[in-house]
């Protein structure tokens, strides 16, 4: 099986710090190879891979700002499509827009929907519904009017996460500083509790931080540490006594939720998205509607197992088990296209024996 894995170019593949998509490509990239996959990878230049790197742009246009998003898109995304014939398999990570290319080729095309940034990109997934095959990365984020071939949750490698049976007393908000992430709310949750906050992450929205984040600063026990690499983060994920994550929009996965899970660390997360396809109230973590019951659902962090926690990673969300679900999409692609083929070769066979296609 020749599989072309086509990485978003916003960072490096994997990531230095933040990256989720790129993180999520990268994992699936190294377990294909280790399943003896021919991958090939299209990403940045500057991308750490196994498998044989096909890059035109240099470095993220996140991380040199000399780079124009748009043009290096098209150049990028076109790369794969020129070499398609080359593949059995297209496995887009770069959202909707190589999808415009889709029908162009052959070769068929899978899309793992990291999410819909916003309902004015379904057009192009409702166009091309009937030609490709999506993959939704929790059933909350499935689009009503889209065909889905399966739901493939995230999975990380948990090896690098080390379980922490005994934490500090601080709680943890790590993901983008933005409202939807809502950082607030867990300065909020954190005042409410009496407890020390560490705030790690990209800022995303400067205007969010500079209003409701920065004068918090200043409070007693309420840190800001910028964004974190793998090292520090399974440190602070681990010595954390609990993530907050009051999310304030319908999150298509959440990665930071298994990794501190994966590290012991339960979950205190707003009831939105894909929230109930991962916690297990009282198992792994607490589910809530407001900032008044996640400061509630702190006091009761003793009765969590931190052990447990790991197991739920263990169990549901390990790069393995992404992987696998991921090989069984692949076959099942591969022997629907399969069958379309010999339909075809069947019916060219017939009208060629003088035969009318509509009384096949």
């Amino acid at each position: 099986m020749r599989v072309a894995m086509l990485a978003p170019i916003a960072w490096r593949t994997p990531p230095r710090h933040y990256g989720p998509w790129e993180r999520i490509v990268s994992l699936i990239t190294e377990a294909l190879i280790d399943r003896g996959i021919d991958v090939t990878l299209f990403a940045t230049a500057d991308s750490i891979t196994r498998a044989k790197l096909q890059a035109t742009c240099s470095r993220g246009y996140e991380e040199d700002s000399d780079i124009e998003p748009k043009v290096w898109e098209g150049l990028h995304i076109s790369e794969v499509f020129e070499q398609a014939h080359s593949f059995d398999l297209i496995h887009n990570h770069f959202d909707f827009l190589p999808l415009t290319y889709s029908r162009l080729v052959t070769t068929p095309v899978l899309t793992t929907i990291h999410g819909f940034s916003s309902p004015k990109i379904l057009p192009v997934y409702q166009k091309y519904n009937d030609g490709g095959y999506y993959v939704s990365i929790s059933d909350a984020d499935r689009a009503a009017g889209l065909d889905y071939i399966a739901t493939v949750h995230h999975g990380i490698d948990i090896e690098n996460f080390t379980l922490n049976e005994k934490p500090e007393q601080y709680l943890l908000f790590y993901g983008r500083i933005h409202p939807d992430k809502g950082t607030m709310e867990a300065i909020e949750i954190a005042k409410k509790a009496r407890r020390p906050l560490i705030i790690a992450g990209i800022i995303q929205d400067p205007a969010y931080y500079k209003k409701a984040v920065e004068p918090n600063l200043r409070a007693q026990h309420i840190t800001y540490i910028g964004s974190i690499g793998p090292q520090d983060r399974n440190r602070l994920l681990g010595n954390a006594a609990a993530l907050l994550h009051p999310i304030n929009f319908e999150e298509p996965f959440g990665l930071s939720v298994i990794e501190a899970m994966a590290c012991g660390t339960p979950v205190i997360a707003f009831n939105r998205g894909s929230m109930p396809e991962i916690i297990q109230p009282g198992v792994d973590g607490f589910l809530v509607t407001n900032v008044a019951e996640a400061a509630q659902a702190v006091h009761r962090l003793n009765t969590i197992d931190r052990r447990r926690c790991r197991q739920t990673v263990q169990q549901r969300f390990t790069r393995d088990i992404m992987v696998d679900r991921y090989i069984e999409v692949y076959e099942k692609i591969l022997a629907d296209q399969q069958t379309v083929n010999l339909n075809v070769a069947k019916v060219g066979g017939l009208q060629s024996q003088g035969v009318e296609g509509e009384d096949v």
